[in-house]
C-alpha cells in the first residue's frame, strides 16, 4: 500500500468516523453532556435494521429508513424519561447515566441476539464489493464513497437545520443559554428532546453503515464510542464542521499507522487524538455551543 492509497482510504474511513461522531458532537453542543451510550445505540440501531432485513427480506436501504424512525423516538424518549432528570443533578449525574444506559443496551442485545456477529454486506448487494481502480495500488471503493458522501449530506443538511430553520434557531439558542432562551419562549425542553432524538438516529445511520462494510456484535459499542469521541476531541467540542475534519484525521491517522505496520492502525489514531489533547485541549475547531 502506498502512502497515497493509505491517505485515500483513510479519508473514506474517516468519513464513516464523522458520521458516527455527529450525533455526539450535537448532544455535547446543545446539552453540554458526553453520552457515553453513543456506541451502544449505533451498534443498536445496526441490530435493529438487521432485524428487519431478516424478518421481512427488504433490502437493508429500505429497512434503514423504519430503523432510524424508531431510533429517532428511542432517543426522544431517552431525553423525556431518563436524561430530563439527570441534567438537573449537576454534570456528573447524566454521565454516569449515559454510562448505565450503555451497560444495559449491550446486555439487551447479547441476551436477545446472542454474541454472534452480524452482516449487512451480503443482503446489501454489490455495493459492498464493488469498486473502481484509479492505477494499479489505488482503487476506491463504492462503500467508502457512499459513506463519506452520507457523512458530508448528513453535516451539511445539519448546518442548514441548525442554520435556517425555527427549530435549528432555538436548538442554538438553548445551546448558547438555556435560561435566556426559556425568557424569550424556547422550551428547551422539547429542544432536548430533539437534539438527543437526532443524535440517536445519526448514531443508528452510522452503525448501519458499519453492519454494511463490517459486521457488527452486541459488544461492539465502546469500540465505536473510543472512535466517535477521539473525532469529536480532534475536530473541536460542539463544532459539526469539525467533526467532519476529526474523523478525516482519525481515518488517515489509522491508515497510515496501518502502513507502518497492521498492529499499529489504531495506535496512529490514538497518537494524534492525545496530541491533540496535548497541544491542542479543545480541538481544532473549538466551539462555543452547537456551531455550524
Amino acid at each position: 500500500m502506498t502512502v497515497l492509497n493509505a491517505v485515500i482510504q483513510g479519508i473514506m474511513l474517516g468519513g464513516f468516523y464523522a458520521l458516527l461522531a455527529t450525533g455526539l458532537s450535537l448532544i455535547f453542543g446543545v446539552m453540554r453532556i458526553i453520552n457515553l451510550a453513543h456506541g451502544s445505540l449505533a451498534v443498536l440501531g445496526a441490530f435493529l435494521a438487521w432485524w428487519v432485513v431478516d424478518k421481512t427480506g427488504i433490502s437493508p436501504f429500505l429497512a434503514l429508513i423504519p430503523a432510524l424512525v424508531v431510533m429517532f423516538g428511542v432517543g426522544y424518549a431517552l431525553q423525556l424519561g431518563m436524561l430530563e432528570r439527570s441534567l438537573r443533578s449537576g454534570p456528573l449525574i447524566p454521565l454516569l447515566t449515559t454510562f448505565g444506559l450503555a451497560v444495559v443496551v449491550d446486555n439487551a442485545l447479547l441476551g436477545v441476539f446472542t454474541p454472534d456477529v452480524r452482516s449487512l454486506g451480503g443482503p446489501a448487494g454489490k455495493v459492498t464489493i464493488a469498486s473502481w481502480a484509479i492505477t494499479d495500488q489505488i482503487a476506491v471503493s463504492a462503500i467508502g464513497m457512499l459513506i463519506l458522501g452520507v457523512a458530508a449530506a448528513v453535516l451539511l443538511g445539519l448546518h442548514f437545520f441548525l442554520a435556517r430553520t425555527g427549530m435549528g434557531r432555538s436548538m442554538r439558542a438553548t445551546a448558547q443559554d438555556p435560561d435566556t432562551a426559556e425568557l424569550v419562549g424556547v422550551d428547551s425542553r422539547a429542544v432536548y428532546a430533539r437534539a438527543v432524538g437526532i443524535a440517536t438516529a445519526t448514531a443508528a445511520l452510522a452503525g448501519f453503515f458499519l453492519a454494511v462494510r463490517a459486521v457488527v456484535e452486541p459488544s461492539s459499542g465502546p469500540t465505536q464510542l473510543i472512535f466517535a469521541f477521539e473525532a469529536v476531541v480532534i475536530g473541536g467540542f460542539g463544532s459539526l464542521w469539525g467533526t467532519l475534519v476529526g474523523g478525516l484525521i482519525l481515518g488517515v491517522a489509522q491508515t497510515l499507522g496501518a502502513l507502518v505496520d497492521p498492529h499499529y492502525a489504531n495506535l496512529g489514531g490514538h497518537l494524534v487524538f492525545l496530541a491533540v489533547l496535548a497541544f491542542r485541549g479543545r480541538g481544532i475547531f473549538e466551539a462555543r455551543g452547537v456551531s455550524t
